[in-house]
């Protein structure tokens, strides 16, 4: 078993960045869907963008999650990641094409993984047994934050713009998310001062001549494939709500401004509720609350495409109950992943988590922009919570660890 360092004082500082880089993240993400618009793009473009948005990192994921299985200190990772992130906001202002815009997703993405490899891991090696839901739950909870200042911030800018109209406030918010990503340098400046071991614990040792385990073994541990699915359904479903709220909003006469309250509204329940988890757990199992988190938030997507749903207000309902229970299920199958693999592999496993969900980023996306442009912005809704109610039954009948 590795070593868990001593004090929590290295958490601290990676929410600190976590923070930082996931408001600069969720700041442009909307952007990249309003940019879209802004160059006349339509659902199907949107959906091939947010696609984009995930495509290196399906080549990288599980390596990365070798690099940090073995390396000891990984600030460098993390400041890797956040300069990423504050590189892609800027070329995605520049961008004049919706092809660039989709490579500015790819390096939006890209980053965004890196911290989040780098990120998982130091909580699944430095954190105590008994605190991986704790450290995951406030791990998420962090990114609950810069999921709510994000768009509010981006809705902020844009105000009530539209079509080409919406070009320069775009690249005001851009900059903005550019100069959000650069403060999380603070939080790994702070890792890479505490990153030494604390007094009177034995180090992190790296692994001896033993094999990687293979992916396929880890692949077949009790858990870890109804994981990685509820896991890719629960972040597939964000991103699709993310990227065709814009459009459904623009579409009902909603301004940029209350979307990005609405999308506001989403993430702070999703934010409470992993705030909550430790007591949440003190009275439900795990498998109960990610069958819940995935059913009970199918059905809150499902119910904002019905003619009710075209009421600002009841959109807001419809997403504080779904942000509420969206926001369960991925600090748990963290918690499942790592506890269903070897210790030497938690790095590895957390990283084929985030590989899967990459995958249903690239894979989920394209399908939902086919059923769009036929069903209109709404279908990808409908979409998302059919994939969402097959990952609660993948839930129910899983043995979880």
């Amino acid at each position: 078993m590795r070593d868990r360092a001593a004090g929590t004082h290295w958490l601290g500082w990676l929410l600190v960045s976590v923070v930082c880089t996931q408001t600069a993240l969720n700041t442009a993400r909307p952007l990249l869907s309003y940019k879209a618009i802004a160059l006349g793009g339509d659902a199907l473009a949107i959906g091939l963008i947010t696609s984009a948005y995930a495509l290196l990192s399906l080549a990288v994921a599980v390596p990365l999650g070798r690099l940090t299985d073995r390396v000891t200190r990984m600030h460098g990772i993390v400041l890797a990641g956040t300069a990423l992130l504050v590189a892609a906001p800027l070329l995605l202002a520049a961008a004049p094409s919706l092809f660039l815009v989709g490579v500015a997703g790819t390096v939006l993405g890209f980053g965004h993984i890196v911290v989040m490899i780098a990120g998982q891991a130091l909580i699944a090696h430095r954190s105590a047994e008994q605190h991986l839901d704790r450290d995951f739950g406030w791990f998420t909870a962090a990114t609950s934050l810069g999921q709510l200042t994000g768009p509010l911030i981006a809705g902020f800018v844009l105000g009530e713009a539209r079509g080409t109209a919406l070009t320069g406030p775009i690249t005001e918010a851009l900059a903005i998310s550019a100069a959000a990503a650069a403060c999380g340098l603070v939080g790994v400046a702070g890792l890479a001062r505490g990153g030494r071991r604390a007094p009177g614990s034995a180090p992190r040792t790296a692994p001896g001549p033993r094999a990687p385990v293979p992916v396929t073994a880890l692949l077949r541990r009790p858990g870890v494939p109804a994981g990685l699915f509820v896991s890719l359904a629960l972040l597939a479903s964000v991103d699709l709500l993310t990227a065709y709220l814009p459009l459904i909003a623009d579409e009902r006469g909603i301004a940029p401004s209350v979307t990005g309250l609405l999308l506001g509204v989403r993430a702070g329940f999703s934010l409470l509720s992993r705030l909550l988890l430790s007591r949440l757990l003190a009275h439900w199992s795990r498998r109960a609350l990610v069958v819940a988190s995935t059913l009970g938030s199918a059905g809150a997507l499902v119910a904002m495409t019905l003619p009710v749903g075209e009421d600002p207000w009841v959109l807001a309902g419809a997403l504080a109950f779904g942000g509420f229970l969206l926001g369960i299920g991925q600090p748990l199958t963290m918690t499942i992943v790592v506890r269903a693999v070897p210790d030497d592999a938690r790095s590895t496993a957390l990283a084929l988590r985030l590989w899967a969900n990459r995958f249903g980023q690239v894979a989920l996306p394209a399908a939902a922009g086919l059923v769009a442009a036929s069903l209109g912005a709404t279908g990808a809704l409908w979409f998302a919570g059919a994939v969402l109610a097959a990952a609660a039954g993948t839930a129910r009948l899983s043995r979880s660890p």
